[in-house]
């Protein structure tokens, strides 16, 4: 995970320590009430007011860690707000500063059409109860001296789906909520927290069931150059998973089939838009439900994978590995027939296998089941590029232009343009991440320090074609679409 905060991290990861070992161990019954008290030993408090409130903090953040909600919560959303830790951001938007010279003009209070604005002995004065947060009187004022002080979570929601209750608490609307999970790293205080499913993953493995773990393409040089995808598969075996495959197969697959799909609707004149990215899929349904026809039929590279293992044996348990918050929601819907059983990030993967004692080590560059196009799938991009490479080696009409939206403020542009009949491109690429998956919330490294270890990995794949895996993996004996 990429933080600013270093100190957040480190709970983070101590916490998903602590979680996997006493499940791994099989006491986490036992240690549950001891984790704070590791993590926190006191007497002293470190980084809040005191000890108890920080301890709390910790008890909540084990019970994200176990797939629940914090206490008193009840929402079927994965990101959730720890209650106790969200604190000391300012409750008033627009906030008069030092600059402010309670000039004769009142430039500021004139332009407010709330009575909002009053003059105090030394500076103009704000009331948050009146105030709208227009920013009329942050454009008038002369000296700059009114800042616009949006909270760092609300800043990094693309969907203004958070509002804040009456103690200034963070909330977020699950009826908005695309899942995207950018609000987690930008909260400087760690308030805003993902569930997790740790425990159920190691009580899986534990029972005996065959376990497979799934790994995004994306992971690739999230670890750097020399950690291969022959490096997971090794790692993975180690901690109890009965073998690993590799998403990028489904990535060949999705593009296969949404090639078939493309070529069709851009006959018939429709345009359409990729479905791969599920917090792209949650801002089509929830801000845009008028567009729900026109996202692609074609299910993820995630569910085609566990589809197909599922084809194998129905007992299967597929289990999805990446940087990426939005899967863990999409792994809940039922609804999709054959989808992942359970999603982890990268942080709760590692923090999984430090509690049992698995490294990753280098490994040689061998082990390659999907396409380069297949592994593009987690660039911005990727996707377009595979799809229209499908339609070269089917000898389709390959003239169909693609808008390739890099991020949700590029994909909400997009979607207002479609939904308006303005849209100039045959189809759309959603990816409610910038840089796409290799940017996910969850990644290990940033995104220049991945792509650069990524391309040197990338580059020394074969140059098999998208449409060879089909022949290794015929989709007639699974369903390619979503639900």
């Amino acid at each position: 995970m990429v933080t600013n905060d270093a100190t957040i991290l480190r709970l983070k990861h101590d916490v998903f320590y602590e979680v996997a070992k006493a499940a791994w161990e099989g006491t986490l019954q036992e240690e549950r009430d001891e984790i704070p008290f590791r993590i926190i030993p006191g007497p002293k408090a470190m980084y809040r007011c005191c000890i108890y409130k920080e301890r709390e903090i910790i008890i909540q953040r084990v019970r994200l860690a176990e797939g629940k909600c914090p206490v008193g919560k009840k929402s079927d959303n994965v990101v959730q707000v720890i209650n106790a830790a969200c604190e000391e951001c300012p409750i008033a938007s627009y906030i008069v500063t030092d600059n402010c010279r309670k000039c004769i003009g009142k430039a500021c209070q004139n332009s407010c059409n709330f009575g909002a604005i009053s003059m105090g002995h030394t500076r103009a004065y704000i009331d948050p109860d009146k105030c709208k947060e227009c920013g009329k009187c942050s454009q008038a004022c002369p000296y700059n001296a009114i800042a616009h002080l949006e909270r760092p979570c609300k800043k990094a929601c693309p969907v203004d789906a958070i509002t804040y209750d009456e103690y200034g608490v963070c909330v977020i609307d699950d009826n908005k909520c695309i899942r995207c999970g950018a609000c987690i790293h930008s909260c400087p205080f760690g308030a805003i927290c993902s569930k997790t499913f740790i425990v159920d993953v190691i009580e899986a493995i534990k029972s005996g069931k065959k376990v497979v773990a799934m790994l995004a393409p994306a992971t690739e040089g999230q670890y750097g150059s020399d950690i291969t995808m022959a490096s997971w598969k090794i790692a993975l075996k180690q901690l109890g998973f009965a073998d690993m495959v590799e998403v990028g197969l489904g990535g060949d697959m999705t593009a296969a089939y949404e090639a078939e799909e493309w070529a069709e609707a851009y006959k018939e004149g429709k345009k359409k838009t990729t479905s791969c990215c599920p917090a792209f899929v949650n801002m089509v349904k929830l801000h845009f439900s008028t567009l729900l026809e026109n996202v692609s039929t074609t299910g993820s590279p995630m569910c085609a994978v566990s589809r197909m293992l599922k084809s194998q044996d129905p007992d299967t348990v597929t289990v999805f590995i990446g940087p990426c918050i939005a899967k863990k929601d999409e792994s809940l819907n039922k609804d999709i027939e054959g989808n992942a059983d359970y999603a982890l990030t990268l942080d709760e993967i590692s923090a999984m296998m430090r509690a049992k004692g698995v490294e990753l080590q280098p490994a040689e560059n061998d082990y390659q089941e999907s396409s380069v196009f297949g592994k593009r799938f987690g660039n911005g991009g990727g996707v377009a590029s595979a799809v229209l490479e499908c339609l070269t080696e089917m000898d389709e009409n390959t003239d169909i232009s693609v808008l390739r939206c890099n991020g949700a403020a590029e994909c909400k542009k997009a979607l207002l343009l479609m939904k308006a009949g303005k849209l100039k491109e045959d189809f759309i690429e959603g990816m409610a991440c910038v840089g796409g998956c290799v940017g996910g919330p969850a990644r290990n490294k940033n995104e220049l320090e991945a792509k650069k270890a990524r391309d040197k990995l990338i580059g020394e794949s074969d140059d098999r074609k998208v449409l060879e895996n089909l022949v290794k993996y015929p989709m007639d004996k699974f369903s390619m679409h979503r639900h």
